[in-house]
């Protein structure tokens, strides 16, 4: 019997620590991303640009393609992939650097828990989708509009299809975590910005110099950790700092 997990964004960062940890704990591993990893055999690998809506469902259905429901106990989707997007306030972005955010963060992660669920409909395994929001859902950071935003629809996301699933007969279960500090390349974007684009960014400079960055492996350790435990009930918003 075979454990499945999907996971976007899965070449890097937080992805690739998630990748690296369900694989030694014996999962097979699809990673959704834009670029592949020469030699990572921890991972089967497609590429994939979630900015263009029409490129998620054909990689989506290929994966499901190769899978065999009656011998799969688990099937976890990780929507993890995720952009800053332009650090500046709002009135100074163009239209196509906000569509493009939005695009990556919301919609292609209301796509592909549409297409999983629809694909797994029917199955008898533990099936679960696991959203990697940010506390930056409810804490407003001026000059991250599209951040926040689409964050915030993430956990609504989370929300809406926790009650539509939590009836039905072997439904998906759907949560949020906010992982905390975790040195990405997002963390590296957002400390190089200049302070007039970015009010906040002396706060950041000094989570790094500080030393208060967890790593992609230790934050993907404690997510496993949470999963297997049990703590990941459907619609929950949780914060792995606090759990």
């Amino acid at each position: 019997m075979e454990k499945i997990v999907i996971i976007t964004g899965g070449s890097k960062g937080l992805g690739l620590g998630l990748a690296k940890k369900y694989h030694k704990e014996g999962y097979r591993v699809f990673s959704i991303s834009r670029s592949k990893i020469e030699k990572l055999y921890s991972a089967e690998q497609y590429q994939c640009d979630l900015s263009k809506s029409e490129t998620i469902k054909p990689i989506i259905t290929e994966i499901f393609s190769h899978l065999d429901k009656y011998n799969i106990t688990n099937l976890t989707l990780i929507n993890n992939a995720g952009d800053l997007g332009t650090v500046n306030t709002l009135d100074k972005i163009v239209p196509s650097d906000i569509a493009y955010t939005i695009q990556v963060n919301l919609t292609a992660p209301l796509i592909l828990n549409s297409l999983f669920i629809k694909l797994s409909e029917g199955w008898t395994c533990k099936k679960q989708i696991l959203n990697i929001s940010s506390g930056a859902a409810i804490n407003p950071y001026e000059s991250w509009s599209m951040y926040c935003s689409s964050k915030a629809g993430i956990d609504m996301m989370t929300h809406v299809i926790s009650k539509e699933q939590k009836e039905l007969n072997n439904g998906v279960s759907i949560v949020s975590i906010y992982p905390g500090i975790v040195d990405t390349d997002m963390q590296t974007e957002a400390r190089n910005t200049p302070k007039a684009n970015f009010k906040s960014v002396q706060r950041f400079i000094d989570f790094y110099e500080h030393g208060n960055l967890r790593s992609p492996k230790d934050v993907a350790e404690k997510i496993y950790h949470l999963d297997i435990s049990g703590e990941l009930k459907n619609g929950r918003i949780l914060d792995v700092r606090n759990v």
